[in-house]
């Protein structure tokens, strides 16, 4: 009975150690990736391709094709026979939104209950002292 406390902290103390030493290794890794890709960050014909690869960026003079694969282009191809449908432009559209929330749509009453009061009924009634 007397050693199951020392035998446990120590069991524990060692799992804790494995944990650390875990993470400890997983941050040298992130950190040797961060400086190896610092070190191609500063490389200008690293960054050249980059450009061309993701940008499409050509240098001055240089002939540049970009090469688009069949189903691409089959696609491409098929969608330029159909006109897309029109929209009209955004502001025509927030304006027909304006002119219908204008309009407003009369409140069916509910069964057993009489309508809401209009205004005209309520100026007519005397308003309350206060």
């Amino acid at each position: 009975m007397s050693l199951a406390y020392p035998v446990r902290e120590y069991v524990a103390q060692r799992r804790q150690i494995a944990q650390l030493e875990a993470q400890q290794a997983n941050a040298l890794r992130k950190l040797q990736n961060l400086e190896q890709r610092r070190r191609r960050l500063e490389d200008p014909d690293y960054i050249k391709r980059l450009a061309k690869e993701r940008l499409f960026y050509c240098e001055p003079g240089a002939d540049c094709y970009q090469v688009i694969d069949e189903e691409t282009a089959g696609s491409a191809a098929a969608k330029a026979g159909t006109k897309p449908p029109e929209r009209p432009a955004w502001y025509v559209t927030l304006w027909r939104s304006f002119e219908a929330a204008d309009k407003g749509r009369p409140a069916a009453p509910a069964a057993g209950r009489s309508p809401a009061p209009t205004a005209s009924a309520s100026a007519s009634a005397p308003a309350p002292a206060g």
